[in-house]
């Protein structure tokens, strides 16, 4: 779990309470069944791959063609990963800042807001309360330099190079795997995060009337947002075969990997829903980084924000390299082909982040494309390609079961299509 977290409630705003429960546990049963399909196929014929990549079974029972898409689709996870954790390390850095700077100017202080007539908590999307006049007011306001200087989506993604450019150029990345434990660190605050502000809140749902602020919708039209995000969310199938490989007792594998995806559904759906019942303005208000919903002077806020810049930080040189790593070893055959290339691929990388932090700084949005293209090979259809050819392989085709499978590709192409549509 990672990123995804920060957006689940803005997933469940997306697809009304009922359906986002329902659309996190189906999409969390149909990735535990395909991820299980690619272990028993590497069990079956899987003695020859000592890589433990998906791509090499791909080669080895559908051809080179698919070994190729399955390496390219891989890259592309890593690429939207990146690009998600480049945005969040933008907001998170922006934020933490300008709270030291509204501390050290008195701008916006949490002594002076404390009586509460400023809440902690915020509408992104009408930050303004829809006031035209003040609208324009600030418009024709004089800007600070400051504002000029530290702007979240014109400087702040450019500034980022200065930490994190050293940092992804490395021919070696294990000192950042001395961190890893600070994932779980994260989960856990987040956790607490959302337990203690809904916990705040109270309940806050009406299912009845569309005028109240709390109207709670059950479904929504737009619940491809929240498969789509789940599709990656829920996503480690090109990397399956190598951490089952780990364990000690393989014949438990069905079972931790079950268990493993059991936790993680409850863990989504629970952030998702309670904050989803509990958040206090419209629901329509929920950001796809639910931080945003906060004031920078709410103290566990900022505790966030900092505490996740920094665990990005370390966790950002490990996609860029693996990344890195896949791209040149398709290429080159060679994860280090030189300080030159490297240089010139991470460039190329971190303009595409740094794009993306300017004109498209939504992680939702950018989760739910990435979750629903890739998903599409590697979640819906790869897993089952790579079983019917197993299953060809040992002479147990059947009719049913043929067709049966097949629909699942024809789920995820729907899910991808229906995510122009949202």
């Amino acid at each position: 779990m990672g990123s995804s977290l920060l957006t689940m409630p803005w997933g469940m705003q997306n697809a009304g309470l009922l359906m986002g429960v329902i659309t996190i546990v189906l999409m969390g049963g149909l990735c535990l069944y395909t991820t299980h399909k690619i272990l028993q196929v590497n069990t079956r014929h899987g003695e020859t791959n000592s890589d433990g990549e998906v791509a090499e079974l791909a080669t080895l029972l559908l051809g080179r063609w698919a070994g190729y898409i399955a390496k390219m689709f891989s890259l592309l996870v890593l690429l939207g990963a990146v690009i998600v954790y480049w945005v969040l390390m933008s907001n998170f850095l922006y934020h933490s800042v300008d709270y030291l700077y509204e501390t050290a100017t008195h701008t916006t202080s949490s002594q002076d807001n404390s009586s509460s007539a400023l809440p902690s908590v915020l509408c992104p999307q009408d930050e303004n309360g829809g006031d035209t006049l003040n609208a324009t007011s600030l418009l024709e306001m004089p800007v600070p330099l400051y504002n000029k200087v530290w702007d979240i989506t014109t400087t702040v993604p450019i500034f980022l190079i200065l930490i994190i450019g050293p940092l992804i150029n490395f021919r070696s990345v294990t000192f950042f795997t001395k961190f890893n434990s600070l994932g779980t660190l994260s989960v856990m605050y987040i956790l607490l995060f959302v337990i203690v502000k809904s916990a705040s809140f109270g309940i806050n749902v009406n299912f009845t009337n569309v005028t109240n602020i709390h109207f709670t919708p059950l479904f929504r039209i737009t619940f491809p947002a929240l498969s789509g995000m789940a599709a990656l969310s829920f996503f480690i199938h090109n990397i399956i075969i190598t951490i089952m490989r780990n364990n000690r007792h393989q014949e438990n594998n069905t079972r931790d990997l079950s268990i493993a995806y059991l936790l993680v559904t409850l863990t989504y759906a629970f952030i998702g829903l309670v904050f989803y019942i509990c958040f206090p303005l419209q629901k329509i208000c929920i950001s796809d980084n639910l931080l945003d919903n906060f004031q920078n002077w709410d103290p566990m806020t900022a505790i966030a924000r900092v505490f996740l810049f920094f665990q990005l930080m370390t966790v950002y040189p490990l996609i860029a390299f693996m990344l890195r790593s896949q791209f040149f070893m398709a290429v080159a055959r060679n994860v280090y082909p030189g300080l030159p290339h490297v240089l010139g691929f991470n460039t190329v990388v971190v303009t595409v982040c740094i794009l993306f932090a300017v004109f498209l700084p939504s992680i939702g949005t950018i989760i739910r494309y990435t979750g629903a293209l890739c998903g599409l090979l590697y979640i819906f259809t790869l897993p089952i390609l790579l079983h019917l050819a197993s299953k060809r392989a040992c002479g147990k085709t059947s009719v049913v079961s043929t067709v049966l499978h097949l629909t699942i590709p024809v789920i995820g192409a729907i899910n991808l299509l229906a995510q122009f549509y949202v």
